[in-house]
């Protein structure tokens, strides 16, 4: 058992239980016990043994902050570098930002933090997490098609692009490089990258040249399927 605000010696899972804590009490009201977790966490060594749990030290602090959107600690997080090897945790906190974010009525970042974190729960296939960042990103005014796996009909298929996906993918279709593509959208060049490296096992293609005809007629709601 963990007790808020003590991070117990030789408990080796309380490394990676500390940011489900932290995100539970918060969402149950209890933030004062949130941010006395967070703070003994910060009291240890722990955010310092790797990037992986600095960042989610990061996002249980802005996680467990109630009144306000610490955007430092949510971008720090978000930004961690290679961010990506952690690609579950990584979206669970961009879905954390984005509900924030929506709720604050920041409606276009919000749409492009839970875009992010839709894809990465499809790819990965946590249904429950797919299913919650798809009800945010409704919500945010996003029309958002069920995955071609969810029917029956659909078994092998790759799940649909996001409206993100396929917006960054029309875009690098006519040539644009990921800087400039995030330029326009108001995203990192590491999430552009991101979006790409989700499009593409969907749309059955290995590189930017085969997008322009992978993706015509396409659209966010219907599911590529792949050819024999």
């Amino acid at each position: 058992m963990i007790t808020p605000g003590e991070i117990p010696a030789h408990l080796p899972h309380a490394l990676w239980l500390f940011l489900d804590f932290a995100e539970a009490a918060a969402r149950t009201g209890r933030h004062a016990e949130a941010a006395a977790h967070v703070a003994a966490v910060r009291g240890t060594r722990i955010p310092a043994v790797s990037p992986r749990l600095a960042m989610m030290t990061d996002a249980a602090e802005a996680i467990a902050t109630p009144d306000a959107i610490d955007h430092e600690l949510f971008r720090r997080a978000v930004d961690t570098p290679d961010a990506e090897r952690w690609p579950f945790e990584w979206a669970r906190i961009r879905l954390a930002y984005g509900e924030r974010l929506r709720r604050a009525r920041a409606g276009a970042e919000a749409r492009g933090h839970l875009d992010a974190a839709l894809g990465t729960f499809r790819r990965l296939g946590a249904g429950p997490w797919s299913a919650r960042a798809a009800n945010e990103l409704r919500a945010s005014g996003i029309p958002v098609g069920v995955p071609a796996g969810a029917a029956a009909s659909g078994a092998g298929r790759p799940a649909p692009l996001t409206p993100q996906e396929l917006q960054v993918a029309r875009l690098a279709a006519t040539g644009l490089t990921n800087k400039q593509i995030g330029a326009r959208l108001f995203l990192s060049p590491r999430t552009v990258a991101g979006h790409l490296s989700n499009a593409f096992p969907k749309l059955n293609v290995t590189s930017r040249a085969g997008l322009r005809d992978a993706l015509t007629g396409l659209t966010p709601e219907r599911a590529p399927e792949r050819t024999a």
